[in-house]
């Protein structure tokens, strides 16, 4: 996964790619200015190009675009992050971390432990079951 400045960089060059886009259809499905000192003649027949829907589609575009960039902006760190702070900070995580590697050890140890006494109970439960059969085995054998 990228870092945010990588995101941030990519979501601007997306951006731009969008707005090139959306300039470029625009400009090939627009109709024709006329110039009032120049006399052109205007093919009425033309069929008519679908310049709203992409308007509106690239506004929708560019507007989320807009948006990803503003919360990669949101989530990168502010200038009145100093060192002092951010090693701070993460002096706080490397205890929160040291406290949740504890807890986990703790209950990784109770797993093991009742893992074992599983363990002996289902080996108690077989040799049971062992004894058993072997119990109506030999008293379904007649005596020689």
């Amino acid at each position: 996964m990228a870092d945010r400045l990588t995101q941030l960089q990519d979501a601007v060059n997306s951006l731009a790619d969008q707005f090139c886009n959306a300039i470029g259809v625009l400009q090939q499905c627009g109709p024709p200015a006329s110039f009032s000192n120049i006399q052109t003649t205007i093919n009425k027949d033309q069929p008519a190009n679908p310049t709203e829907e992409y308007a509106q589609l690239f506004a929708a575009l560019i507007a989320r675009t807009a948006k990803d960039i503003d919360v990669l902006i949101d989530s990168l760190p502010s200038e009145e992050s100093t060192a002092a702070l951010q090693a701070a900070s993460l002096y706080k995580l490397e205890e929160e971390n040291h406290e949740a590697a504890t807890c986990l050890e703790d209950v990784v140890y109770r797993g093991d432990m009742l893992l074992e006494k599983i363990q002996s109970a289902l080996a108690d439960i077989a040799q049971s079951q062992l004894k058993t059969r072997s119990g109506t085995h030999s008293q379904s054998l007649p005596d020689s």
